[in-house]
């Protein structure tokens, strides 16, 4: 059975668009990408959940991903919009061309958790991690509104993306490298591997841009590979680096401190909550009566020595009354 996406979905009324071969290459990525996930959410289940953090994060990229891929494998989430450069190579020729403005509404969701993934590894401080999101927001925005215009005032956008751009390079590149560093060489190591891929194929990204959605150079389906290759490098890889990377590292020397609801929380400075307090006392019997034992004396033992202290502080105070009350009698 072969692929028949473009016959149930066709390409009405745009002029460069993929074709099947383009098609084919965007379901082999979504396979990759749901493997992924899959992969990466059994690897979960080897760790407490209080380890899962960063399993978690990586399933959700790859699983975003795979949505988006399977939307343009289908030949769904594209516009036409018309090109700024008309060119003579008959696989781009054509007044307008499909833009997948799905490819965006994916990297406007993965995107952060990949770059969530990095810092939460270097353990920065939140206003810096909200504000490089922020950055990276700004950067899939400006490229999404560049990508639907078919004026010259396209490039405009791409250069306000390149510049936010720049400012998650600085984050990642400097700043969370120094943090890594003092974290430890384990921490420093899988950050290093992780975030020099990351900004490595970043830099890809507006090359990319610029020869499919900018340029209108290279036709849809060398499109859907280029992008296509890219992706599977920044997630399910990138996601298999991190994951082994994290194994022996525990999420507190990051600064992330998580409690399951059957755990101890004076570990963590907390007081015992009532769950807690029960199931250990199920589970250790009489040792858990002799601690409330032992607490009902302390208790006891408060109590009675507020109690004296109370029944002391009303005899003095009746007994000063009382003197006054003489003198004053005396005095009459």
């Amino acid at each position: 059975m072969g692929n028949g996406a473009l016959n149930a979905n066709p390409p009405t009324g745009v002029d460069i668009t993929i074709t099947t071969h383009g098609s084919d290459w965007y379901w082999t990525v979504t396979a990759i990408m749901t493997v992924a996930t899959i992969a990466f959410l059994a690897m979960s289940f080897m760790q407490p959940r209080t380890r899962r953090v960063f399993h978690y994060i990586t399933a959700s990229i790859t699983l975003v991903a795979a949505i988006a891929y399977f939307t343009m494998a289908s030949n769904l989430g594209w516009t036409p919009i018309d090109v700024e450069f008309q060119r003579g190579n008959p696989r781009v020729a054509g007044i307008n061309r499909s833009i997948f403005y799905v490819r965006y509404i994916d990297w406007f969701i993965t995107t952060p958790l990949l770059l969530l993934d990095l810092l939460l590894t270097a353990g920065l401080p939140w206003p810096t991690i909200l504000f490089t999101l922020l950055m990276d927001e700004i950067m899939i925005v400006t490229g999404l509104i560049g990508a639907l215009v078919h004026s010259s005032y396209k490039w405009g956008y791409y250069v306000f993306g390149c510049l936010a751009f720049l400012a998650v390079v600085w984050t990642v590149g400097w700043t969370a490298r120094k943090h890594a560093f003092a974290l430890g060489a384990d921490v420093h190591r899988t950050f290093i591997q992780c975030g020099v891929l990351t900004l490595f194929l970043w830099f890809l990204y507006p090359i990319a841009w610029g020869l499919c959605e900018g340029g209108n150079v290279i036709s849809p389906d060398s499109e859907a590979v280029f992008y296509g290759i890219l992706d599977v490098l920044a997630k399910p890889v990138f996601g298999i680096l991190l994951l082994l990377g994290h194994r022996n590292i525990d999420p507190a020397r990051l600064g992330l401190s998580i409690r399951d609801y059957d755990e101890d929380p004076a570990a963590t400075g907390g007081l015992r909550s009532g769950a807690y307090n029960e199931k250990r006392g199920v589970a250790n019997g009489a040792g858990t009566t002799g601690t409330g034992a032992t607490g009902g004396v302390t208790d006891a033992t408060i109590s009675t020595a507020t109690g004296a202290d109370t029944g002391t502080h009303a005899a003095g105070h009746h007994t000063g009354l009382g003197t006054a009350h003489n003198n004053n009698t005396s005095a009459v």
